[in-house]
Order: C-alpha cells, then sequence, then structure tokens
C-alpha cells in the first residue's frame, strides 16, 4: 500500500555488530533498502537500571553503515543494549535490536607501540601498552600484558625468532652492522590475543673494542652471594649493578633506577662477594659492565635473580633447660648474625628435630613449626641430647639447612626430692609428740637432780631432822660435813638415841625451849669447830 500511494517501505538495518579494539567503539551494519536514497540511520542504547533508552552519541543520522560512539562513558564491565533504525524524513524502520554485551568482554586489543635503540650486538626495544594513554579499557591491566615478538634478518629466506620480552627488555646474541626487523603483539590471559604491531627495522652498529662480560651467575655460600662472570681479556677493571626486575614490567627508560653494588665496584677479578642482606625477598637484575682505562664495554646480558631460589638457609640456634618434672624444654632461634636472620625470614620455616638418649642410638624425629616446646615424661637424671634443621615450609624451594651441632641436658630428679621432703615432714610432724615428752622427763630429771626442793618430807620435817645430804648420785670434791644448829639454851640440851624399826639411827634433840634459831651461822668458825667437838663428847657419855 505504501508504494502504491508513492511511499516507501523502509526496512531495519541488518548484520549489525559492534567491534571494539582498545577504546574504540565501532557500530557496524548493512543496509536494506539500497534502493532507497536519502535514507538515515540512528541508533540508542541502554545501560542496566534504567528503563529508558536514550541517543546513542556520534551514531545520530548517520547516512554511511558505520559510527564510532567511543565517546560513551559507560562502566566496561556492565552489560549495554543497543539498537537501531533506518529513517527517511518522518518515515522510520522497525528498531533492529543488538545482543546485549559488556565492553571489556567484547574489546580486542590493538597493536602496541614499538620503539628500538640499536647496540653492537643486541638491540634495546622499549614496548607501551596497547591502546591510549589515557583509556580505560586497559587502565587496569596495563602492566598484565605479556608481549611476543618475532625478530628476523632482514634479508630473503631469514630464520623467524620468537620470544616472550618485558616491555622494557634486550634481544641478544645479534651480529654486528646487521639490519633485523621485527613485530610484537600483546596478550592478556588468559584468552585475550592482541593484533601484531606493524614491522620495525634497525640496523645493529659497529662492534665495539670491549665485549661485555658473559655467562653471568651467582652462587650462594653461607651467608654470601659469590657473582661471577667470564671475560676474554685480563687485567680489566669490572662493576656490576642491580635492578627490580618489576621496572622491566613498567614501560619507559628505567636506566636511573639501576644501582651500584658497591662491594662488586672497581674490582680487578672476574668475581665478587655479596652478602646476602643487600637482597631481600623478591626477584632482581644483575649486569656487569667491563673497562680499560676510559674504554668500556656495554653492559652484560642481565641475569635474573631470586634470592629464595638460589639462597642457602642456615642451621638454627638450640638451647635446651631441664625442668622439675622430668622435662626438657626447647628454645629454637635464628642465627644471632642479621644476615642469616634476615635471609631465613624470606621463607616460611618449620624444624626438623633429632632427639635421643645419650647412651642409646634409638633416634626420634619430629617437625615442629613453634619454636619452644617441651619433650615431657624422661627419665630422671638422665642425658639427652638434640640437634635441628631448618626446612622452608613451601616444599616447590626445596630448601633446607645443615643439622645444628648437637645440645646435651642431663633431666632433673624430679617427684624423688619431693618425696623424700613430703616423707621428712611427715617424720617431723609425728615426732613432736614424743620429743616434746622425752623432752619433759629430761627437764624432771634435771630439776631433781640439780634443783631438788627445799622443803623436806612432812614425817621428817616434825622431827626437826637435819636436812639431807645432798643426793649421792651427785658427786663433789668437797669433803661432807655436818650441818650445826645454834641452840637458844645448851645447857637443857640432851642427846637420845633410838634405834629406828630399820635399824638406822636417828638423832633426836629435846629442848626445853620453844623454838630454835633454824639459821646455819658460819659468823665464827671457832664456834662451828666448837659445836663440831660437844657432840661426839656428849655421844661417849
Amino acid at each position: 500500500l505504501p508504494v502504491f500511494i508513492g511511499g516507501t517501505d523502509l526496512k531495519s538495518p541488518q548484520n549489525v555488530e559492534v567491534h571494539i579494539i582498545d577504546d574504540t567503539f565501532t557500530l557496524t551494519w548493512d543496509e536494506s533498502n539500497p534502493a532507497v536514497e536519502n535514507v538515515t540511520f540512528s541508533a540508542d542504547y541502554q545501560v542496566p537500571r534504567n528503563d529508558t533508552w536514550l541517543k546513542l552519541p556520534g551514531c545520530q543520522s548517520i547516512i554511511s553503515t558505520k559510527c564510532d560512539f567511543s565517546s560513551l562513558k559507560v562502566n566496561i564491565y556492565e552489560k549495554v543494549k543497543l539498537r537501531i533504525r533506518a529513517e527517511k524524513g518522518n518515515e522510520t524502520s522497525p528498531w533492529h535490536n543488538v545482543d546485549a554485551f559488556t565492553p571489556f568482554g567484547k574489546a580486542q586489543i590493538g597493536p602496541p607501540k614499538v620503539h628500538l635503540e640499536a647496540e653492537d650486538k643486541a638491540i634495546k626495544i622499549n614496548i607501551s601498552p596497547p591502546g591510549a594513554k589515557d583509556g580505560v579499557m586497559w587502565a587496569l591491566d596495563s602492566s598484565s600484558f605479556t608481549y611476543s615478538l618475532d625478530i628476523w634478518k632482514n634479508s630473503s629466506g631469514a630464520e623467524v625468532r620468537t620470544k616472550t620480552v618485558y616491555p622494557r627488555d634486550k634481544i641478544y646474541q645479534l651480529s654486528p652492522e646487521t639490519t633485523y626487523c621485527l613485530k610484537v603483539r600483546a596478550r592478556l590471559l588468559p584468552r585475550k590475543i592482541g593484533a601484531y604491531s606493524p614491522v620495525y627495522c634497525i640496523k645493529t652498529t659497529v662492534e665495539n673494542k670491549l665485549p661485555p662480560p658473559e655467562n653471568i651467575r651467582i652462587d650462594a655460600k653461607n651467608d654470601i652471594y659469590v657473582l661471577k662472570w667470564d671475560y676474554a681479556y685480563e687485567n680489566m677493571t669490572f662493576q656490576a649493578q642491580w635492578l627490580h626486575a618489576y621496572f622491566r614490567k613498567i614501560p619507559g627508560s628505567h636506566e636511573g633506577k639501576w644501582k651500584l653494588l658497591s662491594d662488586c665496584a672497581n674490582v680487578k677479578t672476574t668475581q665478587c662477594v655479596i652478602p646476602q642482606s643487600t637482597f631481600q625477598k623478591g626477584i632482581y637484575l644483575i649486569r656487569v659492565q667491563a673497562s680499560d682505562g676510559n674504554a668500556t664495554s656495554v653492559w652484560s646480558k642481565e641475569k635474573r635473580f631470586d634470592p629464595q631460589l638460589q639462597s642457602i638457609l642456615v642451621p638454627p640456634t638450640i638451647n635446651m633447660k631441664s625442668t622439675n618434672d622430668v622435662s626438657l624444654r626447647v628454645y629454637i632461634s635464628a642465627p644471632e648474625e642479621s644476615e642469616n636472620k634476615s635471609l631465613n625470614q624470606l621463607y616460611s620455616i618449620i624444624y626438623e628435630i633429632v632427639f635421643w638418649e645419650n647412651t642409646s642410638n634409638a633416634e626420634k624425629k619430629t617437625l615442629e613449626k613453634r619454636t619452644d616446646f617441651t619433650f615431657p615424661n624422661l627419665k630422671p637424671l638422665t642425658v639427652y641430647c638434640i640437634k635441628a634443621r631448618a626446612l622452608a615450609a613451601d616444599e616447590r624451594w626445596n630448601k633446607s639447612s645443615v643439622f645444628s651441632d648437637p645440645v646435651c641436658e642431663k633431666t632433673k630428679s624430679g617427684n624423688t626430692s619431693k618425696t623424700w621432703l613430703i616423707a621428712g615432714i611427715c617424720v617431723a610432724l609425728l615426732s613432736i609428740p614424743v620429743v616434746s615428752y622425752v623432752l619433759k622427763l629430761l627437764l624432771r630429771c634435771i630439776r631433781y637432780v640439780f634443783f631438788p626442793s627445799s622443803k623436806p618430807p612432812s614425817t621428817i620435817h616434825k622431827y626437826f631432822s637435819e636436812p639431807p645430804l645432798r643426793n649421792l648420785l651427785l658427786f663433789t670434791s668437797e669433803e661432807q660435813t655436818e650441818r650445826c644448829f645454834i641452840i637458844e639454851n645448851t645447857n637443857i640440851l640432851t642427846a637420845v638415841e633410838e634405834p629406828d624399826q630399820a635399824g638406822e639411827d636417828h638423832k633426836k634433840y629435846n629442848s626445853q625451849t620453844s623454838q630454835d634459831s633454824g639459821n646455819y651461822s658460819n659468823e665464827d668458825e671457832s664456834n662451828g669447830s666448837k659445836c663440831s667437838e660437844d657432840f661426839p663428847h656428849q655421844e661417849a657419855e
């Protein structure tokens, strides 16, 4: 009907495709109305969380079958929907909907930019990552690109060499004064492979009079590294430099980042010693240069160096102490030298422990992550020995130290001394009553012998008997004498002897006086003598 009345029947565009290379977004299609003139095309887009269709910038009223919508600002990780239609005046075709896509998933890697610099036997290459400098497509992945290079001599039938290179790298083993051509492409793992760059050609320079050092290698010995190289001439001076390897992944020149190895500066030999503390965890590049007066060689081929692969673990230091519960406590530490300590810190370390009784060949082996542990329930008063070595916990390193020197320690007696102590305390507590009773009896005997009672028994005291002599058990050197009593009236004093029932003689002295003095007098020795003489005289009578 539209054709019959002079109108047109516009059809939707066909074979609509989206092309994204780096940060360049392109929409292409095929025209479905080739016979119709003055047809234009317009496209819309839609993003998540917005149901409104918006005009696609750069793709409005396009007369060709291609438009560039690189100016569109969207999240490259979110899905985008597109639609396009044909237009002529007020007449439009139905919309053709494009399948939803994510810009990052759709994007392809473009060719990188390459800059070359020639030496006599090498070519320096500096690669810039694909995309615009301020682009958003590869902003998070610019350092994740890997680059593949194809190089060949600029001659017919030349063999093509392919190798993986860093953004800042050097191609070695080339011939002087020879033209080489190469091309590069980028790759972003796991699946994105970019397009090749244009072919670049460059001619190497005239050969240098002094060749660079060759066969750079590093050997690890104890707590040092030995850097060695080969050189064709003698009486030369050498210097070495190092660089963090990650700089190779960063585009641009990094000549100012190289650092001199102070222990390898101006050496006359083809080796130098480097303390292991110089290199911490990481990957490094090392290069060497020869010089003879003012003449210098180009730098050697760079040697990639990983301390975790090259270094040697050192044995740990062991200290062992005996405890009171018949156990041995073990302390493990890194060697005191700071170089060794920092070296072992490069790895996650575990320890292989070998433990044995000093008089036996039976060994007990165990692995310990701890640096402080105990061997319990051992024999008392027995010597035990221990040695250990450090192992890299990650098996892929396959690193281990030699064993440390054996350390021996004797266990303590343990609970035996405690048992004797407890038994002694119990015996002491039980013996206290017995000792107290014995001491009481002894004091009573001493009091009876040395401090007798001054008052005689009542049966004797009523007769006013003379006091008993000192106890016969007490022997003295003094002569025993009779005691004398002073009587007030000696004229009335009489002596009477009466036999006792037991056959003993008791002397009774009666007096008409009411009392005697009861005092022992020593005032006059003559009175005492006279008294002594009178009593035997009276007995005789």
